[in-house]
């Protein structure tokens, strides 16, 4: 997948009020990138479904040499790496987003770099992470996960926007010069500004949804453990599904920081092969 660019963006409303959750409330504008979610592994499973039960086996049996993950050691030397002593790397990581992970989460955070523009104030924060729980069975694809948050400051330093990856969606929400948090999604690890009004994100990519899908993609995700390991259901209700408590920092582990427009060579250095995810939102 390569990178692509989308519409202007709309903003997302937060709730500020500190719950900790997702919250659920009246719906506002959303910003929309392109579309795309979990009906691609649907249809997949659904003709799987429809073949004999021999070949079927044959199948899941396969799956096992599928796609693993291959990430490189950390480069000892990184061309365009920055200095710790540099401006530009301690605002990356004086401003680098907390995140938020749901309790039950069971695949790490592998790796994490930080991308600085050259010439406008945003800050992207590639986060890959160790495996996705739905489609990792199909052959070929990416055997990581990459998400990403970018965060805007203003001339003092001060983080005033954020972007996320949402499944092929980009989220826009200003933010209130303050520490940026991040919910992150159990299993997809889907970015979520934390506050976010849940009732806000774009359907069909509501948590409702992907809470549902842990429930009808059982098959996909035991044909996932198969090849690489993983949970095969979320076997909790739909409040823990939201309960985002496991804190986790970041500015204390960024692999590493550039200032680039491009940052695939960086991203292939430390993450292998990946996403390749837009490097940064539209009209950047």
């Amino acid at each position: 997948m390569g990178h692509r660019s989308g519409r202007v963006l709309r903003r997302i409303p937060i709730d500020c009020s500190g719950t900790g959750r997702t919250a659920e409330r009246d719906p506002g504008p959303v910003a929309v990138d392109k579309v795309k979610d979990l009906r691609g592994i649907v249809r997949i499973w659904t003709r799987l479904t429809h073949l004999p039960s021999g070949i079927l086996l044959i199948v899941a049996l396969s799956s096992g040499c599928g796609p693993r993950a291959h990430i490189p050691l950390r480069p000892i030397t990184l061309q365009g790496a920055l200095p710790a002593t540099d401006s530009g790397a301690m605002l990356a990581g004086s401003i680098a987003p907390v995140l938020y992970l749901q309790r039950d989460e069971r695949f790490p955070l592998s790796r994490t770099v930080a991308v600085l523009h050259p010439e406008k104030p945003i800050i992207a924060y590639h986060l890959l992470w160790r495996d996705d729980v739905n489609g990792s069975w199909i052959p070929f694809t990416v055997a990581t996960d990459q998400e990403i948050v970018w965060v805007g400051y203003d001339p003092s330093g001060a983080p005033v926007d954020v972007w996320t990856y949402w499944h092929g969606t980009i989220l826009h929400t200003p933010w209130p010069r303050s520490q940026v948090a991040i919910n992150v999604q159990w299993g997809k690890h889907g970015s979520l500004p934390r506050g976010i009004i849940e009732s806000s994100l774009p359907a069909p990519k509501k948590l409702n949804f992907f809470f549902a899908a842990t429930r009808f993609l059982v098959p996909d995700a035991f044909l996932g453990r198969i090849v690489r390991g993983g949970p095969v259901l979320f076997p909790h209700s739909y409040n823990r599904y939201r309960d985002f408590s496991k804190m986790t920092t970041i500015a204390d582990r960024l692999d590493a920081i550039v200032r680039t427009k491009d940052p695939d060579e960086t991203l292939r250095a430390v993450f292998g092969k990946y996403s390749k995810k837009p490097a940064w939102p539209p009209g950047i």
